[in-house]
């Protein structure tokens, strides 16, 4: 899938990420995550279930 699949989803970036473009960017859909690379807003998006997000989510934060 591309972003411009998604039509007018909002995208948002982490508050600890700096003013450049090399962010990961996600967009919260009704039954998925969809996550993109700020470099490329047109490009690739990977989407994953609620729960395999917020277990990874989890993860990080407990490194």
């Amino acid at each position: 899938m591309v972003a411009a699949d998604l039509g007018d989803v909002v995208w948002r970036k982490s508050s600890r990420s700096g003013s450049d473009t090399n962010c990961v960017e996600i967009a919260e859909l009704p039954q998925t995550i969809a996550v993109r690379d700020s470099k490329d807003p047109d490009g690739p998006v990977l989407t994953f279930v609620r729960s395999a997000w917020t277990s990874f989510v989890t993860d990080i934060h407990a490194r």
